[in-house]
C-alpha cells in the first residue's frame, strides 16, 4: 500500500509539473490563447478576498444606512472581519482535507478494482477512450501499455473513469485554510480603513463612508486585475464584474439597512 501511495504522488506531481509548463517548452504559435497564471493558493485568495471585500462593505453599509457611529463601525467591522475570516479560513481547511480524503479513498477503491477486476477495468478504460473518439486500436493500444503499469493505470482511470485527480502527499490542507483567513483578513480591512485614515482630519461619518466606497472600489478593481491576469481574462471585463457585484451586494445592504430603521422608527 505504501508502493501505491508513493506511485500516486509522484504520477500526481508529473501531472501537475506537465500542466505548468510554459511557452518556451510548448512552442510559441501564433494566435495561442494567454496562458494563465498558475499559483497553489490562487483560489483560496480570489475567493476570500472578493468575499471579504463584499461582506465588509456591505456590513458597513447596513450599519452606515442606520447612522450609527464610526466608533461603532470600526468595532462591529472588525469584529465581523475577524470571525468571518477565521470562519472562512476553517472552512477552506475542512474542504481541501475531504476532497483530499475522498481522493485517497477513490484511489484505494479503484486500485483494489484494478487489483481483482483487472479485465473489466481495462474494457472500460477501453470504451471510455472510444467515446472520447479514439480508434479502437490506438485506444487498445494505449490501454495495454497502461495495464504494464498499475500505479500509472489506476490514476488514469481515476481521471478517466471518475473525473478525479490522484491525491498529492505535498498539498497541505491547513496551509490552504491559513492562506484564506489572511487573505480575508488583508482584503476586507480595505473598505474599513477610511474610518481609520480620516480621524485627524474629519467627525463626519458621511465623509468616511465615502471613503469608504472609494477604497472598496479600489480593492475591487485591484482584485478584479488580479483574477484577469490569473485567468488569462480581459481586465476591464474582469474590473467591472467584481465592481459591479460589490455595487449590488452594498446597494441591497444599505437600502435594507435604511428600510429596517424607518420601520424600527430609529430616529437620526
Amino acid at each position: 500500500m505504501a508502493e501505491n501511495t508513493g506511485g500516486a504522488t509522484s504520477t500526481s506531481r508529473l501531472l501537475r509539473a506537465e500542466d505548468g509548463r510554459g511557452d518556451s517548452e510548448r512552442g510559441g504559435a501564433s494566435g495561442r490563447p494567454r496562458e494563465p497564471w498558475k499559483g497553489e493558493f490562487v483560489k483560496s485568495i480570489v475567493y476570500a478576498g472578493l468575499d471579504a471585500i463584499v461582506t465588509c462593505f456591505s456590513l458597513i453599509s447596513s450599519i452606515s444606512a442606520s447612522r450609527y457611529s464610526s466608533v461603532d463601525v470600526l468595532v462591529l467591522g472588525f469584529s465581523n472581519l475577524v470571525a468571518d475570516g477565521i470562519s472562512m479560513g476553517f472552512g477552506d481547511f475542512v474542504s481541501s482535507s475531504t476532497e483530499k480524503d475522498v481522493a485517497a479513498k477513490e484511489r484505494a477503491v479503484t486500485a483494489w478494482d484494478v487489483t481483482n477486476h483487472g479485465g473489466n477495468e481495462q474494457e472500460e478504460l477501453l470504451r471510455q477512450y472510444q467515446a472520447l473518439g479514439m480508434d479502437i486500436n490506438d485506444a487498445t493500444t494505449v490501454v495495454n501499455i497502461f495495464a504494464k503499469y498499475k500505479d500509472i493505470f489506476v490514476d488514469e482511470k481515476m481521471m478517466a473513469h471518475k473525473g478525479i485527480l490522484p491525491p498529492d502527499e505535498a498539498d497541505k490542507p491547513w496551509k490552504n485554510g491559513l492562506v484564506t483567513f489572511a487573505a480575508f483578513l488583508v482584503f476586507g480591512s480595505a473598505p474599513l480603513l477610511s474610518f481609520i485614515i480620516l480621524i485627524p482630519f474629519t467627525n463626519n461619518d458621511s465623509i468616511k463612508f465615502v471613503g469608504a466606497c472609494i477604497l472598496s472600489a479600489l480593492a475591487l478593481a485591484l482584485l478584479g486585475m488580479a483574477k484577469a491576469k490569473i485567468a488569462g481574462q480581459n481586465y476591464a471585463f474582469s474590473m467591472a464584474i467584481t465592481l459591479f457585484t460589490g455595487a449590488i451586494a452594498a446597494a441591497a445592504a444599505y437600502t435594507l439597512g435604511s428600510l429596517l430603521k424607518n420601520v424600527a422608527g430609529v430616529q437620526d
